[in-house]
Order: C-alpha cells, then structure tokens, then sequence
C-alpha cells in the first residue's frame, strides 16, 4: 500500500444477486488510482451470488450475522460490513450497480476538494422492458424535484439525501453518527443517513453520476413494483395528493392536446361535416390546418411541460416520451400501491416481510422542513 493513497473498504450487500453481482464485481476489481479492498456480504442468498463472488480472487466475501428483529436486511448485511472493513473510506454500493474504470479514485478526490464527508453518486438509470422505461423518467424528474441536489449540497439547506446504489462516507464521520446500526429500522435507509451526516454538521454532496456508475434496478415488472412499493411512500410527502395531481396533470394534458381531433372526428361521425369528410378533417387537424388553430398552443403546452418536466430526469429522449404517455398513471398507481402497503405494515422486498417498521415515520421528507423547498404540484 502506496504511502498517502486513500484506502477505501468496498462493501456490497447482496441477497439473490446472480444476475448481477458478476459484472459488478469485475468493474470493481479493475478500479485503479486507488489503494482498496472489497468486501461482498452474502445475505442469506438461495442462488449462485456466494459462488460468484468467491470466484473472484481478492475479493472477502462474508456471511450477513442472523437478522435481529427490528433490523432491515440490507442495515444488518452493511452494519457487518463495515466492522470488517479497514479502510478510511467506506464505499456502500449495490450489486446491480456497475462503475466506470478509474471512478472511485475520482470520487474520493471529489469528496476531498468538495470537502465533503459523505459523496452519494445517482447513477445512470439502465432500461430495458417498456414499464421501466416508461416509469423511471417519472419518478427520477420528481425525485428531483423534491431532493433537489443543489439543496442536498448545500449546507444551509436542512434537505437531505443519497442513493442507496453509491454512498461513499469517511470512516469517522460513519461511525460518529452511529452508522447503519443507527438506522436498523428504517427500510429508506440511504436517505436516513444522509439525514444523520447532514444533521451532525458535515457536509455532503449528491449528483447525477453517469461519468462514474451505472444500474439496471429492477429487471421485470413485478421487481419493479415491489421496488417502488417499498420506497415510494416514504420518498414523498403526502403521496397520495402526489398521486392525484399526477393522473390530472397527465389527463389535462392529453385532452387539451386532443381536444379538438376528438371534437371534429365527432362532428364527422354526426354527418354535420359541410365541406370535408370527418376523415379527411381529421388528417388536416393532425397537420395543424383547422379551424380550431386557435387551440394549438394552448394544446401542446401542457405536453410540452411534462416534457420538460422530465428532462431533469436525464434519461433518453425515446424514454421521456413514453413517460410522457404512460409513465404518469403508473407512478400514481404506485403511489397509492406504497401509501396502501405502509399504512397496513404490509411491506415485502426480496423474500423479506417488514411489518410496520416503526423507523419509517421520521422520513417523509427533509424538504418538507424547508419554506423554500418545491411544492408537490
């Protein structure tokens, strides 16, 4: 170990991650600039994910303890980590995530010229089937909107925040805010510790990261609905008006757009049509020669809004697009899903029945202690 190089203790919580786990660990075996070791905690895995990491030379790879009640299973498998890890640097990451070569090095010198105790990296989104391509846009743009990371960044803001997938913390400040073990209940336990290092005074930073990792999180529909039914109530304040005004955003937008084809393809059917027949009336309405021309701006705002909504979302135009056509009733459907699962103590992830966890409560959102912080509509 080079004199005056960083040391940083990769730890990687993994349950059932075979899928996944192979590529993560061959992006991170092969970082450089860096002084590191990697530690992968098994957490009760059914599948290959301990046979794929022992294949890894140079990786440890190390049972999760059994879980004490009232623990999540990812605090119980990170919590163990870090007690055998050495490193100054602590880097939490996820087994579906992969990093670019050389960005760790680069991280903790962004941590060290930012000074910043804690670096949570939001990685690129990767999007393969239809319901995530169409529901991911929506959730990040408003995942922006209430974590903005500007304000996340910004010591005098009380907001605070981290994705899960990329938390890279001081050692010293992790354990003078008393680490995962400090948060053992809470199933959104990423924000709950940006929440604690923010709270102690030290400073933390968070950013879209695309130039240093990447994710696929949820690989088919019923992945991604426990997912998001896991986190989603506990992201946003009072997810239900969220919810509603989501389905009337998303309706007033599309009948303001289609507004006056409906109401000449109605005239048409009607026979009241004097010049034109309803079909060829339709085609120049969808050419913007109509006597509603009038309409047109006032229709296509709104879309464009939704649109411009979600470019903070940074995603791919193609995807911005089917958010813009089917994301928002999803989001809302998973909203109200979340809001029903957590009021009933009725939350399942990965094989795992969380009954209510009482550590939830406090994390409703740190913007909502924030006068200046973005409304819900």
């Amino acid at each position: 170990m080079e004199s005056g190089t960083p040391v940083v203790s990769i730890i990687v919580p993994a349950r059932n991650e075979e899928a996944s786990l192979g590529d993560c660990l061959w992006s991170l075996v092969g970082q450089t600039g860096v002084s590191l070791e990697i530690i992968v905690v098994d957490d009760g895995s059914k599948d290959g994910t301990r046979a794929i990491a022992e294949s890894f030379a140079g990786v440890r790879v190390m049972a999760a303890p059994p879980l004490p009640a009232g623990w999540t299973g990812k605090n119980n498998a990170a919590a163990a980590g870090a007690t055998a890890a050495r490193g100054e640097w602590l880097l939490f990451t996820d087994a579906d995530t992969v990093h670019v070569a050389g960005s760790l090095g680069r991280a903790v010198e962004e941590a060290r010229r930012e000074d910043a105790e804690m670096l949570s990296y939001s990685p690129e989104q990767i999007a393969v089937t239809f319901w995530e391509m169409a529901v991911l846009p929506v959730v990040f743009a408003e995942l922006a909107r209430e974590y903005p990371p500007k304000k996340v960044s910004d010591p005098a803001s009380p907001i605070a925040a981290a994705n899960g997938q990329y938390i890279l913390i001081r050692r010293e400040a992790y354990e003078a805010v008393g680490g995962h073990r400090a948060i053992a209940d809470s199933l959104l336990e990423d924000v709950a510790l940006a929440r604690a290092v923010k709270k102690s005074g030290r400073r933390i930073r968070f950013r879209y990261a695309a130039d240093a990792v990447r994710t696929r999180m949820y690989r088919n529909f019923g992945q991604l609905s426990e997912g998001w039914t896991k986190n989603l109530a506990l992201l946003f304040r009072r997810p239900g008006r969220l919810a509603a005004s989501s389905i009337l955003l998303w309706g007033f937008a599309w009948s303001a757009l289609l507004w006056p084809m409906v109401t000449e393809v109605g005239v048409g059917l009607t026979g009241r049509v004097e010049s034109l027949s309803w079909a060829h009336g339709f085609l120049l309405r969808l050419a913007g020669v109509s006597r509603h021309w009038w309409w047109t701006p006032i229709g296509i705002g709104p879309i464009l809004f939704i649109g411009q909504r979600l470019r903070r979302a940074n995603f791919t135009w193609d995807m911005e697009v089917l958010g813009t056509m089917a994301g928002y009733p999803m989001f809302a459907y998973l909203l109200c899903r979340s809001r029903g699962a957590h009021s009933k103590g009725n939350v399942s992830w990965k094989g795992r029945h969380y009954d209510g966890v009482p550590g939830n409560g406090d994390l409703t959102s740190a913007a909502e202690a924030d006068s200046e912080s973005s409304p819900v509509i």
